[in-house]
């Protein structure tokens, strides 16, 4: 079977000019047509119908015939019909194919499958179109009226089919100068990204969008023993990119649970040689590891299978973040590498903290936060509630948040029973209730940060090693930190100093803390990675 796919870019175009050798997505408009035609298992030949030396240029060098046109076939007036008639050469064709340049987001296995529907179907004509429904209105004897007789919602109307101007697949036998629709006609329906036609500067910003469009990945895992800020910021950054990353985790290292009610796409891998496999299958242009710590090998592994990926590395002390094309520590303060970037002006801020105002200092200590992150391995939160439930802090409201990781929740809710006591299990709206609070107990991890945006004057105390390096939450900066695993006595020593802090004194922490602008860290994130 003979089939010929004709690809019409005359020079002149009026309402954006040069339309056709433009520079999109780091080609020429043209480039995409000719690509697809080049690759389809179907079209035997190609030809440009062209004035523009610059496209019989682009077309060469893509080793693409070209048919010179003449100047009385690149009227406005003049219809596609008598271009495509002109342009194709002698020989006895099945099918003959219009593929417009205007539309560089086409892919080929759509362009495929239409050629095939076309030929199984027996089809004179096929033509490419988006199905739009609406509800629309039409001009009749002067008036204008709907056009549907009953109003519903758009996913209950008929369909309603619009052209694209991708894609026009005729049987050769009923194209002439006048006409390229024979008797069986039908449509194709192609994606709405698909659809992109470009006739406006509109049209050529949002395709450029489409084109230029990253594809993103995300590595995270979190437990009781790595912590849960990973999950948390993971979850953050996934919601700052406009496409929905894929976001990857080790069943063997993450319970599902722990992402909470996220609509993100979640998938999960069984170990490394699973995730290489799937990336290496979607090609993407950043990715992104939240895992603590990444080796040499890892990262050498990685970059084997997403050679034109930009890798982005979170919290990462490990030897693989020489490897990184950039590497963000908010806990730590010194980077020995320029790809780094370390201290908390790159901390991420959970989006709801964005909307509250810093406390303000009220003359008595009345309301106390504790929460020690998601999975609180020192069990901490175990140890403050076993002090705090005695009679001698009865005066005093203690508000105790457990994290997704937590593993003896139930246990510890029946603190509930104490009236001065509230006990909750992964809240929604932590800074609803950080807020209402005058103090608070906490570890060195992503919650110091919280409430020192929200400038509640707190003890910490670190819950492993590693959160023993993090620079941040200290007393320079307005916490009181008390060490790993302290004694009970100095835990409890310091909760009662905080109880009967002045306010003056609170004062003070507060403004420590609001000297950190840790409400910028997100857009500064985003600049360098989408810089890259």
């Amino acid at each position: 079977m003979k089939i010929l796919a004709v690809i019409p870019a005359r020079a002149g175009s009026k309402g954006i000019p040069n339309k056709n050798i433009r520079i999109i997505g780091g080609h020429p408009l043209i480039y995409y047509s000719i690509k697809n035609t080049l690759e389809s298992r179907y079209i035997t030949d190609v030809i440009v119908s062209t004035d523009s030396q610059e496209v019989k240029i682009i077309a060469g060098q893509m080793g693409i015939k070209v048919k010179w046109r003449d100047s009385s076939l690149c009227g406005d007036a003049i219809t596609l019909d008598a271009v495509i008639a002109d342009a194709i050469p002698e020989g006895n064709w099945d099918y003959i194919i219009t593929m417009q340049p205007t539309s560089p987001t086409l892919h080929v296995s759509t362009l495929d499958a239409a050629i095939k529907y076309t030929i199984d179907n027996n089809l004179d004509t096929v033509i490419s179109v988006i199905n739009a429904p609406h509800l629309s209105w039409i001009e009749k004897d002067g008036k204008k009226i709907p056009s549907y007789s009953e109003r519903l919602n758009r996913q209950y109307l008929p369909p309603y089919y619009i052209e694209t101007g991708a894609f026009v697949i005729s049987r050769a036998s009923v194209v002439t100068p006048k006409t390229r629709i024979g008797t069986k006609v039908d449509v194709y329906e192609v994606s709405k990204n698909e659809s992109q036609d470009i006739d406006t500067f509109e049209d050529l910003r949002n395709v450029a969008a489409v084109l230029d469009r990253q594809k993103v990945a995300i590595y995270v895992n979190g437990n009781n023993k790595r912590g849960m800020g990973h999950i948390y910021r993971a979850l953050e950054l996934a919601d700052e990119f406009y496409v929905k990353p894929d976001i990857y985790y080790d069943i063997n290292q993450t319970n599902l649970n722990v992402f909470g009610k996220t609509t993100h796409k979640l998938v999960p891998v069984n170990g490394i040689a699973e995730l290489f496999e799937k990336c290496k299958e979607k090609r993407y242009t950043i990715f992104i590891n939240d895992i603590l710590t990444t080796s040499i090998d890892y990262m050498i592994g990685l970059r084997s299978v997403l050679p034109h990926a930009k890798i982005v590395n979170f919290e990462d002390d490990g030897e693989g973040a020489i490897k990184a094309d950039l590497v963000f520590n908010a806990l730590f303060h010194e980077s020995n590498y320029p790809q780094v970037y370390a201290g908390e002006k790159y901390y991420i801020s959970g989006k709801t903290f964005m909307f509250y105002k810093p406390i303000e200092i009220r003359d008595k200590v009345k309301k106390v936060f504790i929460s020690f992150g998601g999975a609180d391995p020192q069990n901490y939160s175990d140890r403050l509630l076993s002090m705090v439930c005695k009679p001698e802090y009865k005066e005093y409201h203690f508000v105790v948040v457990l994290g997704r990781a937590k593993y003896n929740v139930d246990e510890l809710m029946d603190y509930n029973k104490y009236n001065n006591i509230e006990v909750f299990h992964d809240v929604s709206n932590m800074p609803e209730l950080m807020s209402s609070c005058d103090i608070g107990v906490t570890s060195r991890g992503r919650t110091g940060y919280e409430l020192a945006i929200l400038g509640i004057p707190s003890i910490s105390m670190a819950q492993n090693e590693r959160e023993e390096k993090h620079g941040f939450v200290c007393n320079e900066n307005g916490f009181t930190y008390i060490g790993l695993d302290p004694a009970d006595e100095i835990i409890e020593s310091n909760l009662k100093m905080y109880l009967s802090m002045s306010k003056e004194t609170r004062e003070r922490f507060k403004n420590m803390l609001l000297s950190h602008d840790l409400r910028g860290g997100r857009k500064r994130i985003m600049s360098l990675i989408n810089a890259l």
